[in-house]
């Protein structure tokens, strides 16, 4: 059904529809100081907006609003169809603590009161 509108009329509807996936995204990439919205995301990647940034690569950070969900390394990252397709070679779950280095007894005292 495409192929029979005008030029003008797909670019209008493309640029439509990434409208609508980056107002709906709450997934966005932090790359140092910059950050993009994700327009699509799957275990072993997301896409971008290609008119926004060209190329991306290395270590990122994931984040879902203010959470920070994964850290992820980047290895490769082409363009089809005006999206920045980014592969993942490992992707990271974030913590909000330190891990531990010791196992922690599950009857261990939650801390301890002073002697007075």
């Amino acid at each position: 059904m495409t192929d029979f509108l005008p030029k003008e009329v797909r670019a209008g509807l493309e640029e439509a529809r990434k409208r609508d996936l980056r107002k709906r995204a709450r997934l966005r990439v932090q790359a140092g100081d910059e950050v993009y919205p994700i327009l699509r995301f799957w275990e072993s990647g997301f896409a971008l907006d290609a008119e926004r940034v060209q190329h991306l690569r290395g270590l990122v950070d994931i984040y879902d609003g203010a959470r920070h969900l994964y850290q992820s390394l980047i290895v490769a990252s082409d363009v089809e169809a005006g999206e920045l397709i980014c592969t993942m070679k490992r992707s990271t779950m974030a913590h909000d603590s330190v891990p531990l280095d010791y196992e922690r007894d599950e009857d261990a005292p939650a801390g301890y009161l002073p002697s007075s």
